[in-house]
């Protein structure tokens, strides 16, 4: 499942309007949550160019099996609440 900032390439097996020079590589902002029809899912993102700057924002509604990920942002992982475990040193008098 797509999630926003992912960059995807969008081409034929993702829907006929992307086949050939038609095809575009997307960064994901928004993934719907509205129903559609079994595997498919609608998309808002932005068009990027070869140098990958954005160029169009765009909604597109696709197949799922047939985006390919290109790249996943870095995703920093949930800290949990750990208490550090106190270290004892033990001091000899003289």
């Amino acid at each position: 499942m797509p999630e926003p900032g992912d960059v995807l390439g969008v081409g034929a097996p993702a829907s006929v309007q992307f086949g050939g020079d038609s095809a575009i590589t997307f960064r994901v902002t928004v993934v719907s949550k509205q129903p559609t029809y079994d595997g498919w899912i609608w998309l808002t993102g932005y068009v990027l160019n070869r140098k990958g700057e954005a160029t169009e924002k765009r909604e597109i509604f696709v197949q799922l099996d047939g985006l390919r990920l290109l790249a996943r942002p870095h995703r920093p992982t949930q800290l949990t609440s750990q208490r550090a475990t106190p270290t004892t040193t033990t001091r000899t008098r003289r």
